[in-house]
C-alpha cells in the first residue's frame, strides 16, 4: 500500500466527500502532563494535578450535546484518575479517545531531550515507532478502548509517521496545522497545507482532518504571502488585526476570543469547510496550569468561550459530531 507523505500538501484528488452536505464539528483534548510551557522540556518537570477537572468538563459537554475526543498522552495514559474519570463515558460513547505523542516522556527513552526531538517525527522510524506502540497499548489497556486518532505532540509528524499510523490502526489523523510554521524549532511547516479534510494514501485508509485555522480580514485572500513574512514583526501582524487587514484565526479559546472565533468560523463556513476541528489543552482546565488560565476567573472565561461557541455553531447549524460519525459519513 502506498501512504502519503503527511509533511507534503494533498494533491487536488485527495480532498475526502461526504454524503451530505451537514458542516460538522469536534471538539478535541490535547490531554497531557502540566509543565511550565516557559521553562525547556523535560523527562519528569511536570505533573497530573489537572485530570480531576475532567469530569467537570466532561459534565459540562454532556449537557451540551458534545462528544469530546481525548487526545492522551503517555502520563495521562497512565494516570488513574484519568481512567477512572473517562472510562464509562468512553464505554458509553459519550467521550472519544485517541493518541496524542510527548517523545520527551514517553519510553522507550533512547534519545536526548532537545527542541528538534519534541516533534515525534524527527526521530529514527523505530523509536518513533516504539514509543506510538508503547503509547496506543498503554491507551488501550488502561481506557479498554483501541485508539483510532492521532495527534502529534506540537504537530510534529514526520516521514514515516503516515506509514506507522496505518501499521497500528490509526484511522485518522489530525496533527496538521494549516498557515502555521514550526520550521523555526525543528518542526513542520503547515502553511500550504488546506484546511479541508483528505485522505493520505490513494486506499483511503488514513484520513486527515487538519485542526482548522483561518484567514479573516480584507487581505485574508493574500494572507499566504503576507503572514509568513511578518514572523520577524509581530506588532505588525497586531496592527493588520486592529485595523481589520489580516488575522489568523485558530479555533482554540487559548488566545482567541469568542468574537475573533466566530469570525474564523464564518469565514471557514463561507470557504464549505465540512469539518470544524477546534482544540485546547487539558491542563488549561486547572487554573495556573497554562498561561491562558490563570485564575477562577479566566476558568469561568474558558467554559463561557465554549458555552458562547456551541450556540453560534448551532445557530449557523454546525452540528456536533465524533469520530464514528465522520468515518460513517465519509465517502471512500
Amino acid at each position: 500500500m502506498a501512504m502519503g507523505n503527511l509533511l507534503e500538501p494533498p494533491a487536488p484528488h485527495a480532498m475526502a466527500r461526504f454524503a451530505d452536505d451537514t458542516p460538522r464539528f469536534l471538539l478535541t483534548v490535547d490531554t497531557e502532563e502540566d509543565f511550565d510551557w516557559e521553562q525547556p522540556l523535560a523527562r519528569d518537570s511536570h505533573d497530573t494535578r489537572h485530570v480531576r477537572n475532567l469530569a467537570k468538563f466532561q459534565d459540562f459537554c454532556e449537557g451540551h450535546g458534545v462528544v469530546p475526543i481525548y487526545l492522551v498522552d503517555w502520563p495521562i495514559a497512565n494516570s488513574r484518575t484519568a481512567q477512572e474519570i473517562l472510562r464509562e463515558p468512553l464505554k458509553t460513547g459519550r467521550a472519544e479517545i485517541g493518541v496524542q505523542l510527548h517523545p520527551w516522556v514517553n519510553p522507550p527513552f533512547h534519545e536526548e531531550v532537545t527542541q528538534s526531538n519534541s516533534f515525534a517525527g524527527n526521530l529514527p522510524r523505530e523509536l518513533e515507532s516504539a514509543k506510538l506502540t508503547a503509547l496506543r497499548d498503554a491507551i488501550e489497556n488502561g481506557f479498554g478502548i483501541a485508539p483510532l486518532i492521532y495527534r502529534a505532540g506540537r504537530y510534529g509528524l514526520g516521514p514515516n509517521t503516515a506509514e506507522l499510523l496505518a501499521d497500528h490502526g490509526i484511522a485518522i489523523d489530525s496533527s496538521v496545522r494549516p498557515l502555521f510554521d514550526y520550521s523555526s524549532g525543528g518542526g513542520p511547516d503547515y502553511r500550504t497545507h488546506p484546511a479541508q479534510p483528505y485522505w493520505v494514501d490513494d486506499a483511503k485508509t488514513l484520513l486527515e482532518l487538519p485542526l482548522t485555522s483561518t484567514f479573516w480580514g480584507v487581505l485574508r485572500r493574500q494572507g499566504d504571502f503576507i503572514y509568513p513574512r511578518l514572523w520577524r514583526a509581530p506588532a505588525t501582524r497586531g496592527v493588520l488585526a486592529r485595523l481589520g487587514l489580516l488575522e489568523r484565526v485558530p479555533l482554540t479559546p487559548e488566545g482567541v476570543s469568542v468574537e475573533e472565533a466566530i469570525r474564523g468560523i464564518d469565514i471557514a463556513l463561507d470557504d464549505g469547510l465540512p469539518v470544524l476541528v477546534l482544540s485546547f489543552h487539558s491542563p488549561s482546565l486547572r487554573p495556573g496550569s497554562t498561561p491562558y488560565v490563570r485564575n477562577e476567573d479566566d476558568l469561568d472565561a474558558l467554559y463561557d468561550w465554549w458555552r458562547q461557541i456551541f450556540a453560534y455553531l448551532d445557530q449557523r447549524g454546525v452540528v456536533p459530531s465524533n469520530l464514528r460519525d465522520i468515518m460513517a459519513a465519509v465517502k471512500r
